[in-house]
């Protein structure tokens, strides 16, 4: 009885989660790509409110690390008509970038000269 019981609270989740996601997908607040969840709450915010909130939520702030990811947070830039944060600094080498947590780069998508720092890249 007690399986057939956790059974049914898991699929009562299950049903919970996704119509939550259902909602937030028809506000433009959520898409996913490659088993991530990209998300916004479409407010404008600085950097470091930025990083603050994805962490208070479990989540960090948005990296593209393929073009799947890449197009995921460009969704929101297109939406929103905004720019986005990225999860991304520059490197004690200037003009190289690297992740927050300092290690190097897999993918980048760039325009040429970019990233510059002036909302372009």
């Amino acid at each position: 009885l007690v399986d057939n019981e956790m059974e049914d609270y898991i699929r009562q989740l299950e049903h919970q989660i996704s119509r939550l996601a259902g909602v937030l997908s028809l506000e433009k607040k959520i898409t996913a790509s490659g088993g991530k969840i990209f998300a916004t709450n479409g407010e404008k915010a600085d950097f470091q409110t930025t990083l603050k909130k994805c962490k208070e939520v479990g989540g960090s702030i948005a990296t593209p690390r393929n073009p799947g990811e890449n197009d995921a947070i460009l969704y929101f830039v297109k939406n929103f008509n905004t720019y986005a944060y990225l999860g991304i600094k520059e490197s004690p080498i200037p003009g190289n970038f690297q992740f927050l947590d300092g290690t190097q780069l897999s993918y980048t998508n760039w325009h040429l000269s970019e990233p510059s720092g002036k909302g372009k890249e």
